[in-house]
């Protein structure tokens, strides 16, 4: 068993590093990829064409960002989770726990109305960070959540 974690200061964000990393490279490249196809396209393409080359490159780079902006906010009201398309926003004494088995890709975290969110502010494939950062949740949901009656 690992040694108890206490909970950090608040607030707090958790965020994954390559999960921010890698879609906000992509996003850069698809969009200059996209501006640079536009101009140097061949000549049967017209404006519109290559406007909407363009603007497919913009909204691939909005999908990436998408995935980008994922985390976990911690702060003395509660607890917010933004992933990729809901943000979810639950107060402490909705916390109940929050689970991180091996293989999956991100925690799981249980709330009092019997919904179970993942949290894909916390990459499972940064394992030791996941882990830190799982411990510090369940530490602060420990602190002041739902569990702490218990």
């Amino acid at each position: 068993m690992s040694e108890p974690v206490p909970p950090p200061q608040l607030p707090v964000i958790w965020r994954p590093r390559r999960g921010r990393i890698v879609p906000y490279t992509f996003a850069v490249i698809v969009v200059l990829g996209a501006i640079l196809m536009a101009v140097f396209i061949a000549e049967p393409f017209q404006l519109a064409d290559r406007i909407g080359l363009v603007l497919f490159g913009c909204l691939v780079a909005f999908v990436l960002h998408l995935l980008g902006r994922v985390r976990v906010e911690a702060n003395e009201e509660g607890l917010t989770i933004v992933n990729a398309i809901r943000t979810f926003r639950y107060s402490w004494p909705e916390v109940l726990d929050v689970t991180l088995l091996v293989g999956d890709p991100w925690p799981k975290i249980d709330f009092s109305d019997g919904r179970t969110v993942g949290a894909m502010g916390i990459q499972g494939s940064e394992k030791a960070r996941a882990k830190r950062y799982t411990a510090e949740l369940r530490a602060l949901i420990k602190a002041r959540g739902e569990a702490a009656e218990g």
